[in-house]
């Protein structure tokens, strides 16, 4: 059974050499699918994996480790001094 690997991109040049990475270690084994996020129109996809952030991948349904939980939060732009006077 072929491995279905999923690469959600902003369609931005710092997103191109995570998709040229996944195409170029890829063999006959995978079949690849690119979603250019930038261009749909619905957030489903976005609640389907929980994507936190782009570029993301997702191998047979399930999003890498690599890809969960890398957000930026209020206390991360608090701790950074934004909004502080």
């Amino acid at each position: 059974m072929k491995k279905q690997v999923e690469i959600f991109t902003a369609g931005c040049p710092i997103c191109k050499p995570i998709v040229q990475l996944v195409k170029d270690t890829a063999n006959s084994n995978c079949e690849i699918t690119i979603h250019n996020l930038s261009e749909i129109n619905n957030d489903s996809v976005y609640k389907k994996y929980n994507i936190k952030r782009l570029p993301a991948i997702a191998v047979n349904g399930k999003l890498l480790e690599c890809c969960k939980n890398i957000e930026i939060t209020k206390e991360d732009l608090i701790s950074a001094g934004i909004g502080m006077r």
